[in-house]
């Protein structure tokens, strides 16, 4: 009986609540402004090459129209991969810290 009483004390003390399992994320100390520095960098460099990639479509696009007709749909094919990716880039701020709670 004594064996079967200190089984069910452990397991009461073992028994840990849900926001112990999934604590909110934290910096570590010193590092509190490094992420959003290092993020806002990625999102910065991110839509430039976007831009970048939307003028280079474009351009494909206005060499191909005579004559290299793959060349123009390479360029209208990729606007569709730039605006995609340009579109994951600017929602991600948003949609992983919804994840996360």
């Amino acid at each position: 009986m004594e064996l079967l009483a200190s089984v069910a004390s452990a397991v009461a003390d073992a028994t840990v609540a849900a926001e112990d399992w999934d604590p909110a994320p934290e910096a570590p100390e010193g590092l509190e402004g490094l992420m959003p520095q290092w993020i806002g960098w990625a999102k910065w460099l991110a839509i430039g090459l976007g831009i970048i990639g939307l003028i280079a479509c474009g351009i494909m696009m206005m060499i191909g129209r005579r004559n290299r007709s793959h060349l123009a749909a390479e360029g209208a094919s990729g606007l569709l991969w730039v605006v995609g990716g340009i579109s994951v880039v600017s929602l991600a701020g948003g949609v992983v810290p919804l994840m996360l709670s």
